[in-house]
């Protein structure tokens, strides 16, 4: 760093933080909590903090920047009204913002925009407007709209009034964590949040480190400081969409390159438990976005090792289609290398199934999909619960392997993960005189090996779905090979077995996809 760039980035750092400490964003934001995570600290070894940004009113850090801004308009400017364009949290700040001084707000948002923030702009008497299924497109069509009709453009993040408005979560941070700090992570998309926090805290209190966080496939940042300028990406992922940026902004990269310390990034499953990790402590649910600080320090004390510090995480916001949940509970052990998914070949014969799990030992059993193929060999689908320290995914695929069971590791296989696991089966055109049943019973550890064990041996099976989800009751669909003059003793095993059970043979639904 030459000199001149040196007093060039010291002036610009004062002005940022004049910026900041005189920043109009108390009449609409709330200053929140810095909230301690016992749970997380404790498995951690350092003093993990959330810095609760979803509890603002409009669940997101974004009604700061956007009401700095749009408060210090003329009344001209204000006459024009406002646009932008947004995925959703900066599009919520401005439609508030704008209903609270009296502006016409026209918000542009990508057609890939979770509902529950479509709504939630409408609900604050913003005009919406779908266009693009990103926001490259979004912004164009904003940009269009300024100079069709003359609205003021507020920009989502790079703008210095904006980064000055996210500015003020540090200002709070400082305040409320006098003490010793390491770091501050920040998640970030085009870099409003980071820039602002950097900018205060590194003129402050420059020995904490500023870490951003980003999704492994919308890391423009990363690739930004890694190159010395902004970049484009080509495409970027729409799981964490409110960091789904192609280009860091201008304004905030000038402040980044110099005071962001490093970037983190995080995979999808990373992002999953780190959700789940929040609602652990908090009892909160964030959006992935607002996960991506808890994904980015857990991945940080794993690579350095540390100890013993205090980590703070920016909890940036909580605007999530509850639909979305049902992904995140099915990736969460996955990113907490609390499951391993793989694949095995077992003989085809009857007892096939009961040698595997004892081979499994007392490991739970999270997924169990198989159907006939052929009679020589069986191909299974399991998910078995692992832990990382304890019982590695390692150690148990070579466990199975050792005992004589082929294996293939299908964790990270991302075609096994989305799509293969929920089409196991079809038809099996040799197998003949199948019955199926649907049975429930009391879900615990071992529950499905004693289910096997008391199914028995006796004829084979070939068809198998399982799959816990952490209910009371286990679920399971079979199908039996039973000959014909066999079928009268079908009823008197099956309650033996002691478990509730249906007959679904002639279930349409199996006809169709299975039998």
């Amino acid at each position: 760093m030459t000199l001149s760039h040196s007093l060039v980035i010291t002036i610009m750092l004062e002005h940022y933080v004049k910026k900041i400490l005189n920043a109009r964003v108390y009449d609409v934001a709330q200053e929140t909590p810095l909230q301690a995570a016992p749970q997380l600290s404790e498995r951690l070894g350092n003093k993990i903090l959330l810095k609760r940004e979803d509890l603002q009113p409009v669940f997101s850090f974004k009604i700061r920047g956007a009401y700095n801004k749009i408060v210090q308009l003329s009344a001209e400017e204000r006459a024009c009204g406002v646009v932008t364009a947004s995925a959703g949290n900066h599009a919520q700040g401005v439609a508030l913002a704008a209903k609270f001084l009296g502006i016409k707000a026209t918000i542009v948002m990508p057609k890939t925009t979770p509902e529950i923030k479509v709504k939630a702009v409408r609900a604050r008497g913003a005009r919406v407007v779908l266009h693009g299924d990103a926001f490259p497109e979004s912004l164009a069509h904003s940009l269009k709209l300024v100079e069709e009709k003359g609205f003021v453009y507020i920009h989502p993040y790079d703008d210095p009034d904006v980064i000055a408005g996210q500015g003020t979560v540090a200002m709070e941070i400082l305040r409320q964590h006098q003490g010793p700090l390491h770091a501050v992570f920040v998640p970030c998309g085009g870099g409003g949040l980071i820039a602002g926090v950097a900018a205060y805290i590194k003129y402050v209190r420059p020995e904490v480190k500023i870490i951003g966080v980003e999704p492994v496939d919308s890391n423009c940042l990363q690739q930004a400081m890694a190159a010395g300028e902004r970049v484009v990406l080509p495409q970027v992922g729409l799981f964490a969409d409110g960091v789904a940026v192609t280009q860091i902004g201008e304004h905030t990269f000038a402040i980044c390159r110099d005071y962001v310390d490093e970037v983190v990034t995080v995979s999808t499953d990373e992002l999953c438990a780190a959700m789940k990790d929040i609602y652990d402590d908090t009892r909160s649910i964030t959006e992935p976005a607002g996960a991506l600080a808890v994904a980015g320090i857990k991945k940080y004390v794993e690579r350095t090792g540390i100890v013993g510090e205090n980590l703070v995480a920016i909890d940036s916001g909580a605007n999530v289609n509850f639909d979305r949940l049902r992904h995140v509970a099915e990736r969460a052990e996955l990113g907490e290398q609390r499951e391993a998914i793989i694949a095995v070949t077992i003989p085809e014969k009857p007892g096939s199934f009961k040698q595997f799990c004892e081979a499994i030992g007392k490991r739970q059993i999270t997924e169990f999909n198989y159907r006939y193929h052929t009679d020589g060999t069986a191909h299974i689908f399991v998910g078995v619960q692992t832990h990382p320290d304890l019982d590695p995914r390692a150690a148990l695929v070579e466990s199975l392997r050792e005992q004589g069971f082929p294996v293939l590791d299908l964790t990270e296989n991302e075609l096994a993960k989305l799509h293969i696991r929920h089409m196991v089966g079809g038809h099996a055109d040799a197998v003949t005189s199948e019955r199926v049943f649907r049975f429930e019973f009391p879900e615990r550890p071992g529950a499905l090996f004693n289910f096997l064990n008391k199914l028995g041996g006796r004829w084979n099976i070939s068809m198998f779905h399982y799959r816990n989800h952490g209910a009371a009751d286990g679920r399971v669909l079979a199908a039996l090979q039973i000959p014909e003059d066999e079928q009268p003793l079908l009823a008197e095993a099956l309650d033996k077995i002691g478990y509730r059970y249906w007959d679904e043979t002639e279930n349409p639904a199996y006809q169709l996809f299975l039998g």
